[in-house]
């Protein structure tokens, strides 16, 4: 067990092996026919060609931040230059897990829809098969990457560092997963935002057509965008809280090294290495729980989820305890606070109890028929503006559960483990991310299924098969996005205790007229961020809208095949008359998606840099300016606004978007069945169309801004670290000296008499030593310290 360090990388080769194995399982699958192939290819292409834009520019922004980081590193004597390897190494991962998840989600897309041509059971098999690839990747290149680096400045490169130095260098892994992290989510989220609004927009509302119509010119870039925001951005984003969490609490685990019960746990290392450790065999125990979500036809696929999520849930929670026992002593003393191991399993309770919490109480505001939903549902009768206020509403008052339960946690998280204990509550929270993420994948594979389905113009009971399967994915996406934000709010604590700890900052004073700034500052950010997603959200989504009209418009065979579709409305193609679908065949392929997937590329990569950029710098600035308790409050400020902005846009979206999908499966009210198409689902699609940038770019980037300058101000800490209180020369040769002797004495007629002699002597600046101050106190007991 001493070689514990040694054997922790293996665990990510495991991950990783299971993730080549899944991936070939699922490229052996068949694809189906030519046009499904076809529609596939152009998703593939797609997808991958945002990929090769956005790594590109951010290889130029991972090599530039890399040198400054080197130079960062030279110029401290408890840092290295090494920081910038770190760096550049959680880059590569988070990049990595996101390009795997790409590659088998574009592969498993059709296949999924080919299943379902035969059965529910084997279209799940394989939409979770490809979502399972993106969830191991990830968990899999955090463990290898975090543990590779730790073995190499632990026990070879830095051998004869201490530990903080090597928590310092490794800091720099968190801020590269954190940094390619946002772009992503900003990136991927403008991109599937901007072909959504003009896929809904100009082809539900205004042409008449699905948004997976084979004619709707967006509908490639609509699908090349779930795969980029909700597999590629949902990925990075796990993957940083992921990192962060098992970071922050190695720093904090630091403190424990000097107790002398640590001292028979691994060197000391017991509180450091148990997050790593936590993660580690959660990847073994997210595989076990992988095998068994299955689903018979006619079968619940939620449940079959529920059972192989929880299921690893309750595994790890039992697993945890004994690691846990086995990594920490049964108690010990810091600063005269006595912490016990069962407290730390508590705190690790607490994490994940907060966890399921805010995933349950997220479905409950977010699920189809649900009150919430079905109150935007009702108030869509009389118009957008009041289906835009409904949601509104429920986003807002979405916010109190689960920020409660966030509180809860933390305090119980204290309670029972002090600061640690709230960083463990994030890692506890997380240590099951691997079979999370599969079932938060699984969603957009699905998704991307019943849309090509739709295009290639499949039996209804496939489309009926494929939408069974995204109805569950919509439903654990919200799942997996209130998740997400819960393991966020825990993991930008656990980084914001860690960067105190490094920068020497006991306490944030909000009397403190500098710390009252940058609260208020760091509470503005969010605000800031969003308007700059959503507006360029705006920006990209009225190109697209232009860019589809152009083509109705301009397209005669476009333009021709959207009458006969009018002409026909309701009926099946083999009700058509033979003129209309010869009409409808010459359109086939006549849509220029790609210029529609270009201008989302585009998009998205121009407008991500600056949310980027600002997320980096003003930490820094506010770091170098305001000194480190300025920075505190606005960690504190970004933190807790941060939070709340992202509850309310994530669920406000997600409701507005399940109340249209109501109206499109048909929804009774007062009596009356209202279905896709009538006035009030038209309203809506317009309250979905303002909820999408709210749940799919805003909401979810906020997440990582939190963490993201929480990471930067722990990197910088060294650097603008407060000055411990120093003892000088002069004032150590003149410290004073007290010894003191008691003597007692007992009288004949039983009288005691005490006397204790205070000597206190001093060492001048020639060494010589004098006495002085000669005390004697008779028949009086005093307790004085001796020094």
């Amino acid at each position: 067990m001493e070689n514990i360090v040694y054997i922790l990388p293996l665990f990510g080769v495991v991950s990783l092996l299971y993730v080549a194995w899944k991936s070939a399982w699922v490229s052996k699958q068949e694809v189906g026919t030519e046009k499904m192939a076809k529609i596939a290819g152009h998703i593939q292409k797609g997808a991958m060609a945002f990929l090769s834009a956005e790594y590109k520019v951010l290889a130029v922004f991972v090599v530039a931040v890399a040198a400054l980081l080197a130079f960062k590193g030279m110029s401290e004597a408890n840092s290295s230059p090494l920081v910038a390897l770190s760096f550049i190494v959680g880059a590569i991962c988070s990049a990595l897990a996101g390009y795997l998840g790409m590659v088998v989600a574009t592969k498993a897309n059709v296949r999924t829809t080919n299943a379902a041509r035969t059965s529910l059971g084997k279209a799940l098999e394989v939409a979770f098969g490809g979502g399972s690839v993106m969830g191991m990747g990830v968990v899999g290149l955090g463990v290898l990457g975090l543990s590779g680096l730790f073995l190499l400045y632990s026990k070879f490169i830095g051998a004869d560092w201490d530990i903080n130095k090597v928590l310092n260098v490794l800091a720099g892994f968190s801020l590269g997963a954190s940094s390619i992290a946002l772009f992503a989510r900003v990136g991927g989220g403008i991109y599937t935002k901007a072909a959504d609004v003009g896929a809904d927009l100009v082809g539900k509302v205004e042409a008449g057509i699905p948004e997976d119509h084979p004619l709707n010119p967006a509908t490639i870039a609509d699908n090349v965008g779930d795969n980029v925001g909700d597999v590629a951005g949902m990925g990075a984003d796990l993957f940083e809280s992921y990192v962060g969490s098992i970071i922050g609490t190695m720093v904090l685990g630091a403190a424990f090294v000097a107790a002398p019960e640590f001292a028979s746990k691994f060197d000391g290392l017991g509180a450091v290495l148990l997050p790593m450790v936590l993660a580690a065999v959660g990847i073994i125990v997210s595989i076990f729980g992988t095998f068994f979500v299955k689903v018979k036809d006619g079968g619940s696929p939620h449940t079959a989820l529920n059972i192989g999520e929880f299921g690893s849930a309750a595994v790890m929670v039992v697993v945890s305890y004994f690691i846990i026992g086995a990594f920490m002593p049964e108690s010990w003393t810091i600063g005269g606070i006595t912490y016990t191991s069962n407290g730390v399993f508590f705190a690790t309770l607490a994490g994940l109890i907060s966890g399921l919490g805010i995933g349950k109480i997220t479905e409950y505001y977010t699920g189809t028929g649900t009150p919430p939903v079905v109150s935007i549902v009702r108030q869509s009768l009389t118009g957008s503006a009041t289906n835009i206020i409904a949601g509104l509403g429920v986003g807002m008052m979405s916010t109190a559960i689960p920020v409660l339960l966030i509180a809860a946690a933390i305090i119980l998280a204290f309670k029972f483990a002090g600061l640690y204990g709230i960083a463990i509550a994030a890692v506890g929270m997380l240590a099951n991310t691997g079979i999370q993420l599969a079932v938060d994948a699984y969603g957009p594979i699905s998704d991307n299924a019943g849309g090509i389905a739709e295009m290639a113009d499949l039996p209804k009971e496939v489309r009926q098969r494929t939408d069974k399967l995204d109805a569950v994915g919509n439903t654990t996406a919200a799942i997996g996005k209130g998740f997400a934000i819960g393991s966020a709010a825990l993991t930008a604590l656990a980084l914001f205790a860690a960067f105190m700890q490094q920068a020497n900052v006991s306490m944030i004073n909000v009397a403190d007229p500098n710390v009252m700034a940058g609260l208020f500052v760091g509470a503005m950010l969010p605000f800031v961020f969003s308007a700059m997603s959503m507006n360029a959200v705006g920006r990209a989504a009225m190109a697209m809208i232009e860019e589809v009209r152009r083509q109705f418009k301009d397209i005669p065979e476009l333009k021709a095949a959207l009458e006969a579709m009018k002409r026909n409305d309701g009926k099946e193609h083999k009700d058509w008359s033979a003129e209309d679908n010869a009409i409808f065949e010459a359109a086939d392929g006549k849509a220029e998606y790609d210029k529609c997937v270009a201008i989302s590329t585009k998009a998205s990569i121009k407008e991500m840099i600056l949310p980027g950029v600002m997320a980096i710098v003003v930490p820094v600035l506010v770091g170098f300016i305001g000194g480190p308790e300025m920075l505190g409050g606005l960690l504190a400020g970004v933190t807790s606004a941060g939070v709340l902005m992202a509850i309310f846009q994530s669920n406000a979206g997600g409701a507005w978007d399940n109340a249209k999908k109501m109206f499109e499966e048909g929804v009774d009210i007062n009596g009356q069945t209202y279905y896709k198409g009538s006035e009030p689902h038209k309203a809506a699609v317009v309250g979905d169309t303002v909820g999408d940038p709210f749940k799919d770019t805003s909401g979810p980037s906020l997440n990582i801004l939190l963490k993201l300058m929480s990471v930067v101000a722990l990197v910088i800490a060294p650097s603008i670290a407060l000055e411990l209180p120093a003892v000088s020369d002069a004032a150590l040769l003149n410290a004073p000296a007290i010894e003191m002797t008691v003597s007692t004495e007992t009288a004949e007629d039983g009288t005691v008499t005490e006397t204790t002699v205070s000597t206190e002597t001093t060492t001048n600046a020639a060494g010589e030593v004098v006495t002085e101050n000669v005390k004697e106190i008779v028949q009086t007991v005093k307790t004085e310290v001796v020094k």
